[in-house]
């Protein structure tokens, strides 16, 4: 059985002594340049690691940004992705932890997440759509999409009442009159904004505000099964749905075609996010899109300006409008 590389192994294979090793891959002066150099490569030949979590405590450093999600869907992997190219280069890893996939309760996950990481693995977190603001934290955060709005500039987000507004008028511009909206949930931000926008195109064209159109839904597939059926079951059918995300969309088209309804023949369809599922689906989903990798890179490159000292700036993206198979104009 191997047993595990030691810092005395890495201080004979490299011909120096243990505290020369030590002061290498600590960072610390008294290294020349050219051992630095050799000792670090014997670190890597070997593949020795120090203890992270020791490292820290010695120089209060981990070189290792956390991005905090309630869990890995595919919003927050496509988020990943950019937050990953954007360390690429810089002398930190990335650190990926889901709050929400235990068992029990998962309200405050970014709380309990934050006391668990803040201060000993990681020297900065990105949370990804969290539900709440912590107040107080041991590192440095930024938020991408918060559900809860929020005034403070560690933020990045996009446009989502011009995003839901674009979804609304493509589906105005083909014809459709009578078009309901599959909400996302009340208490989130993002999914208020959505339904704002909807409201929105609507007033622009002239035509009357139906609350029984609008459905409550939410941003998982499981939860919008009933608001897809609910929909199908009006008694004055609709012929267009605007889903709060890309998700509640799917499962909606779904449930369309369980009931023996072709999309987008008697049902148009679109979505928000743009999720690599939109485009995977049959038929292909129409969207909106957000640049979620370029949203995770804005999200490093703020955490890394905050770390050196300076003074964030929100970030607001554009969305746009992606017009694929699921929308067409209603049948005369």
């Amino acid at each position: 059985m191997n047993r595990r590389t030691t810092i005395t192994d890495v201080a004979l294979a490299a011909g120096v002594s243990v505290a020369t090793v030590s002061k290498a891959i600590n960072g610390r002066y008294g290294v020349s340049a050219e051992t630095l150099s050799h000792v670090m490569g014997v670190v890597a030949d070997l593949g020795y690691e120090s203890s992270i979590v020791a490292t820290s405590m010695r120089r209060r450093r981990t070189l290792v940004i956390g991005v905090l999600v309630a869990e890995f869907e595919p919003f927050a992997l496509q988020l990943l992705r950019g937050v990953s190219s954007a360390l690429e280069n810089t002398e930190y890893d990335v650190l990926a932890y889901a709050g929400s996939v235990s068992a029990g309760t998962h309200l405050g996950w970014e709380r309990r997440s934050l006391s668990r990481l803040g201060g000993t693995l990681i020297d900065g977190a990105i949370l990804v759509t969290p539900t709440a603001a912590p107040s107080e934290t041991s590192v440095p955060i930024v938020a991408v999409d918060p559900h809860v709005g929020t005034d403070d500039p560690a933020t990045v987000s996009v446009a989502n009442v011009e995003g839901a507004s674009a979804a609304t008028s493509h589906l105005l511009s083909l014809g459709h009159r009578r078009i309901a909206h599959l909400r996302g949930r009340t208490d989130l931000e993002s999914a208020r904004e959505r339904e704002q926008g909807y409201r929105n195109a609507l007033r622009a064209s002239d035509i009357p505000f139906d609350p029984t159109l609008v459905i409550d839904g939410g941003y998982r597939a499981a939860d919008s099964t009933a608001g897809a059926h609910a929909i199908l079951d009006l008694p004055d059918p609709v012929t267009a749905v605007f889903a709060a995300n890309d998700l509640s969309a799917i499962e909606m088209m779904r449930v369309a075609s369980e009931r023996g309804l072709h999309v987008p023949d008697d049902l148009s369809v679109v979505g928000f996010d743009d999720i690599i599922d939109a485009a995977a689906h049959v038929p292909q989903l129409t969207t909106v899109r957000q640049p979620l990798p370029e949203m995770g890179a804005a999200a490093v490159r703020m955490l890394l300006e905050i770390l050196q000292g300076h003074e964030p700036e929100p970030v607001q993206m554009a969305t746009t409008l992606v017009v694929r198979e699921s929308t067409a104009p209603p049948r005369s």
